[in-house]
Order: structure tokens, then sequence, then C-alpha cells
């Protein structure tokens, strides 16, 4: 069986042609739709998170994009992960403590601090050399926190619709890669 996707959207729900919307239609992914996608707090987005987990049949692999990770890492912190997520490709991880994150976004400032603890699953930090919303040391810091891979996108900005991130082919590579990584042989993969 294969692993079943959930989508941990960011800032604003990841909208309309961004590549997290087209990999939900794609591969039947479920949604973590929060009450207020424009406002973040740790409590609510984790328990959010918790409610999709908990609603999911199987095997799971979260898929979070910039606040999203947020989530995700706020959520292993507050409720220990869960037994069947099997692993986490972690996209573009915002950094809430960035000193003009008050003028970018101020909104993921009520994300801090971020907990950088190990993640109790196995995950991939992918992250750009030219990310307004997080220093590529800064993500390969908290992809060491988290004890997950690190791999660098290159100079592509925050992987999104407007930094031209509508499908992603490279990322479909990645999370078809992390798959094989995480999964059992006898498992069926995108």
């Amino acid at each position: 069986m294969t692993p079943h996707l959930v989508i941990v959207p960011g800032l604003g729900g990841s909208g309309p042609g961004h590549w997290q919307r087209l990999w939900e239609q794609q591969y039947g992914a479920a949604w973590v739709e929060q009450d207020d996608p424009d406002v973040p707090t740790p409590q609510a987005w984790a328990e959010r998170l918790q409610q999709v987990v908990g609603a999911t049949a199987g095997e799971l692999v979260l898929v979070a994009h910039s606040c999203g990770v947020l989530t995700v890492v706020h959520w292993a912190r507050l409720y220990g992960g869960h037994d069947r997520v099997r692993g986490a490709l972690l996209v573009s991880p915002t950094d809430p403590e960035q000193t003009d994150m008050a003028r970018l976004a101020p909104a993921v400032r009520a994300m801090a601090p971020l907990p950088l603890s190990p993640l109790p699953f196995p995950a991939l930090v992918v992250a750009s050399e030219n990310d307004p919303y997080v220093s590529a040391p800064r993500a390969e810091a908290f992809a060491a926190a988290w004890e997950a891979e690190y791999v660098s996108a290159g100079e592509v900005g925050h992987i999104n619709v407007a930094s031209g991130h509508g499908p992603w082919p490279d990322g479909e590579i990645l999370l078809s890669e992390a798959l094989h990584a995480w999964t059992p042989p006898d498992i069926v993969r995108f």
C-alpha cells in the first residue's frame, strides 16, 4: 500500500496553482485546512494537523511548505508525532525569528520560538539559497537540529507560485526518493 500524503500548507493556505494544490489532486492527498490560514498559532495549527492525521487512514507522509513546516515541528513537540507517520518532506521552512519577519510576514512571528528538537520520524528539508523567508544556513541548521536530511534546491526563491513553482518536477523526484527511503521495498510508490 502506498503511504497517503498529508499536505500541510503555509500562510494563506497555498493558493491555486501551488505545487501543494497540484499534488493534492494528483496524489489524492489529505489537506490540512486551518480555520484561519492567515493567522498561525502553534497550538491551533498543530491541533488541526493532529485531527487530519487521526482521520487519515494508513501509513502517512507529511508534505509541508513554509509556515506549514513550522506547524509540523510544533505538532511533533506538542503531540510527539504519530506511529503511522513514515516521514516528512519539509520545504522552504520559514524562520519566524528572522529579523525582518515583521516586515515580510508579521503573522509568522507567532510561531516563534521554533522547536529545535529531533523529529520522531525521518525528514527531508528542502530549501533555497535565496529564500527571503529563511537563510540557507539557518535552514540547514534547522535540518541538523531536527536530525533531518538537507537538500539545497539552488537559487529558486521560496519554492512557491511567485517563484515559478506551480508544477514542481524536482520536488516530485525528491518525494519519490524519500518514499523509497522511508518505506519497505514491497510498498508501491508514486
